[in-house]
């Protein structure tokens, strides 16, 4: 009877008989060894194989010398190729045999010293396989790889390359996922660079290599991957949607815009049609970018391909619209929104307003304002002056003049009482836009009175504020008020406004005094102040 024991003696197998002869073979395949063992009933042994070309492995005894080329393998064999931990001992199914037959110890003279410590190395470690069916095989290596033995499932791998068997994509795509979940990216380009040369990568390992490639190195190597993808026409079958998806959303965290806006491109050319998660990744990233042009691109595509969008893009494209001066589609976007019972956050409330506003839609803002309120948002400051605004532009200065003024009109106490029940502050900008519809409304006092209110709120007014309030005094003939304003802060824009504002109202005496202070105080007047000065002189 003819037994093999597991010898790890270099590139050497010791094989025993009953004449105790031993014996030497050299076969055209790697899988035509086993057959000149026929009576081995457990064939397990560990031995380098020395492949001369790709039709001839020969294998020989201790007293002859491998001959080679090529770097040496280390084979391992368990029973059908699977053992976790080859390293430990082994037993044939009939136990161990060294206790119960003398007749076989004498195989221990055919170790070398190299035999007694063996080394075994983790990427070289291989599998005899008894198995043969590259179904079964593929499923062990895809049940191994989604249980995290990696070893298993990579020395398993390795065998059946070795033994000329093909694992299916399935299951190389859970080794690639397998080894990338344990940082073994080398690795796992080997894998993937094995299945495209045997056309068996798909976009999925694709999908898992560029993430990988874009983490551990960087996107640039992730992108050479890819192009180099497009140039092939096989590989470009691949290259699905998901694909795609994965490429932009590397770049678009990177906020990349131009390499997303490349990639996009390319989708519409050559790949297929995009889905709702690559619109929402196109119109976040350029929205987030500034890029508003393209960010409406990306929506009114989405919506040419009867998708739907995301509520982050809806939200997005709506903030798009109103720095675009849209405003009509974001309305409609809005309403698109309601629709389909998504919750608009403040911020995109806020900034239809805003976009209302500047379209001085004062009816649809004061729309989108009470829907805020249903919708259990307190509006803030930017909210009060998007309003303010929107009647501003609309010259409804009389109800932006409710929108302060406390216990005059319904609409101004509604407004003012949520703020003070929110606690949500008026800003100086805020009252700086009231003061300026008083001034336009030829409302001086109404404007004092807002001042007043302002310096109750221990707010410091800007020069903005002061020459609001200096032009509307002026105009309403309050000429005691314009010269506390002076003092309080002496500003060469601020009596630039005076004078002019004097000399208009045909004051031409306090205008003179105003500009003789002026030059005393150092301040240069413009060159308006000085031609009006002209004029009055010449008068007078």
């Amino acid at each position: 009877m003819i037994m093999a024991d597991l010898m790890y003696i270099g590139s050497h197998i010791s094989v025993c008989t009953n004449t105790r002869q031993t014996q030497t073979y050299c076969c055209l395949r790697k899988r035509d060894l086993k057959p000149h063992l026929p009576s081995v009933s457990f064939f397990s042994f560990g031995f380098e194989v020395k492949i001369v070309n790709k039709k001839s492995l020969r294998v020989k005894y201790s007293e002859l010398e491998s001959v080679c080329e090529a770097q040496s393998v280390p084979v391992q064999e368990g029973r059908e190729g699977v053992c976790e931990n080859y390293s430990q001992s082994t037993l044939p199914p009939w136990g161990d045999l060294s206790d119960q037959n003398s007749e076989y110890e004498h195989h221990s003279d055919f170790r070398s010293e190299k035999s007694v410590n063996p080394v075994h190395t983790f990427e070289d470690e291989m599998y005899y396989l008894e198995e043969r069916d590259e179904e079964i095989l593929s499923n062990r290596v895809l049940k191994l790889s989604r249980s995290n033995k990696i070893r298993s499932a990579l020395a398993l791998y390795r065998s059946m390359l070795f033994s000329d068997l093909l694992p299916n994509s399935h299951a190389c795509n859970s080794l690639v996922y397998c080894l990338l979940r344990n940082e073994r990216l080398d690795d796992a380009l080997n894998v993937f660079d094995f299945m495209k040369s045997r056309d068996i990568a798909t976009g999925h390992t694709y999908s898992l290599i560029l993430k990988a490639v874009a983490r551990f190195r960087d996107s640039d190597a992730a992108l050479r991957i890819f192009e180099e993808a497009e140039q092939n026409k096989k590989a470009m079958k691949c290259l699905d949607t998901v694909v795609y998806n994965t490429l932009i959303s590397i770049f678009g965290k990177a906020d990349e815009w131009a390499r997303v806006e490349r990639i996009w491109r390319s989708l519409q050319e050559n790949g297929p049609k995009g889905t709702a998660v690559t619109y929402r990744i196109l119109i976040c990233t350029f929205v987030r970018c500034g890029q508003n042009e393209l960010a409406l691109d990306a929506y009114h595509e989405m919506i040419k391909n009867g998708l739907g969008p995301h509520e982050d893009a809806m939200q997005a494209i709506i903030g798009a619209c109103a720095r675009e001066g849209k405003w009509d589609l974001a309305l409609n976007v809005f309403r698109n929104m309601m629709d389909s019972k998504l919750k608009p956050s403040l911020i995109t409330c806020n900034a239809l307003l805003n976009s209302l506003g500047k379209a001085s839609q004062v009816k649809l803002a004061f729309e989108i304002y009470n829907l805020m309120k249903s919708l259990g948002y307190l509006p803030d400051a930017y909210t009060w002056n998007s309003l303010i605004g929107a009647l501003n532009r609309a010259e409804r200065y009389a109800d932006a003049l409710r929108l302060f003024r406390l216990g005059l009109w319904e609409m101004a106490v509604e407004i003012i009482w949520e703020m003070e029940v929110s606690g949500s502050p008026v800003s100086v900008v805020s009252y700086n836009l009231v003061i300026g519809a008083c001034e336009v409304a030829r409302k001086p006092k109404v404007a004092l009175q807002v001042y007043e209110q302002m310096a109750r709120q221990k707010l410091s007014p800007d020069v903005f504020t002061r020459l609001s309030l200096v032009r509307s005094c002026v105009w309403g003939s309050l000429w005691n008020k314009v010269e506390e304003i002076l003092k309080a802060e002496p500003n060469g824009s601020l009596y630039n406004a005076a004078i002019q504002g004097m000399c208009l109202k045909g004051r031409a005496d306090l205008a003179r005094e105003l500009y003789k202070k002026m030059h005393e105080m150092g301040l240069k007047p413009e060159g308006k102040t000085r031609a009006l000065m002209l004029q009055n002189l010449q008068k007078g």
